[in-house]
């Protein structure tokens, strides 16, 4: 962001990235081990989170993932670097990522939803116990930078006037109650999307005394958004994947 305002001052303009550079940077890559990774488990001991398996097979767990990079600092072999691509997806079970494995296909709505959502989309963001990092992201969506409002999607003040509730934040015990009377305030299609990855599986706040094990311990979600945070143009690309605008 700093570096944005600065950039900005110096050139005494505003540049929003175009379309073409959102879909070459948008998705998230994801920390995955390489051939030279000989199965030793320091890495599964390093992550904080117990996002990596060993178990038959080098694997990573997308949902539950900080992108700290303890597991590359602990691999002896510097067998791990951030090389899988990992879009938004429908299917939670999809963003455990496999060694070898094609990329999960990134998620889109049903037909019928995307009928009656047509070229537009309003969108209602939910703290729910969020750190506010994917606050920030969130703020950065309407920036001149971005301009999400470009496709035709925008935020709103109301779930009454929206069609897709973007929620971030592990769903604490105190949000939950209000989390679900949003959502049902919401007029159909009702969508969710759980941005990050706290909202994804509650990590690494999730099973705690005041957490819950994100979204879908309150409500069926029906996009997942990968990233601690995820990044604008993440989100903005998933959402028209998910839209099946691109």
């Amino acid at each position: 962001m700093l570096d944005i305002i600065e950039r900005r001052l110096r050139e005494k303009r505003t540049a929003t990235v175009p379309l073409v550079q959102l879909q070459q940077g948008g998705h998230v890559l994801a920390p995955m081990a390489g051939g030279d990774c000989d199965l030793c488990g320091r890495c599964v001991q390093a992550c904080p989170t117990a996002a990596i398996e060993v178990d038959g097979g080098w694997s990573v767990d997308a949902g539950r993932c900080l992108w700290c990079g303890d597991c590359m600092s602990a691999c002896d072999r510097k067998a791990i670097t951030y090389s899988a691509e990992c879009p938004a997806v429908s299917d939670r079970q999809a963003l455990v990522l496999r060694r070898g494995a094609p990329p999960p296909v990134p998620g889109r709505l049903d037909d019928s939803v995307v009928k009656v959502l047509g070229r537009s989309l309003s969108i209602r963001e939910v703290d729910a116990g969020s750190c506010n990092g994917c606050e920030v992201e969130v703020n950065s969506l309407s920036n001149p930078v971005y301009d999400m409002e470009r496709f035709g999607m925008r935020i709103v003040a109301s779930p009454r006037h929206a069609d897709l509730l973007l929620v971030t934040g592990p769903v604490t015990r105190n949000m939950e109650e209000a989390l679900i009377r949003t959502r049902d305030a919401a007029p159909e299609p009702r969508l969710v999307a759980a941005m990050g990855t706290c909202a994804i599986s509650g990590c690494p706040f999730g099973g705690s005394y005041a957490c819950g094990q994100g979204v879908d311990g309150a409500l069926k979600a029906d996009l997942y958004i990968p990233g601690c945070p995820p990044h604008p143009r993440a989100v903005i690309l998933s959402l028209l994947q998910a839209l099946r605008r691109l």
